[in-house]
C-alpha cells in the first residue's frame, strides 16, 4: 500500500513543519501498516490518496492523519 499526502503550498508553515509532520505521521502509519510506503509534498491543495488499500484502510488512515495534525503541539517544536 502507498499513502500520499499533499499539503497546500499556500499555507504558511514553519520551514521544518513538513519534515516534522512526515516523521510523526510515518511513525503512526508504521504501527498499523508496517509495509506501507508514505510520501508528503507541497502541492496546490491538501489531499490524501491511499493506493492499494481498502476503503476501511483509507478511513483508518484518514483518522490517523487528522489525529496527527490535531496533536501537533505534542510533536512539533517550531524554530525559535
Amino acid at each position: 500500500m502507498r499513502v500520499e499526502v499533499t499539503i497546500d503550498k499556500t499555507k504558511q508553515l514553519a520551514a521544518s513543519a513538513v519534515e516534522a509532520f512526515r516523521a510523526e505521521f510515518q511513525k503512526r502509519l508504521e504501527r498499523s501498516y508496517p509495509d506501507a510506503t508514505f510520501s508528503v509534498r507541497r502541492a496546490g491543495n491538501d489531499g490524501m490518496s491511499v493506493l492499494g488499500g481498502s476503503t476501511h484502510d483509507r478511513e483508518v488512515i484518514d483518522v490517523m492523519l487528522q489525529e496527527t495534525w490535531e496533536s501537533a503541539d505534542d510533536w512539533f517544536q517550531p524554530d525559535q
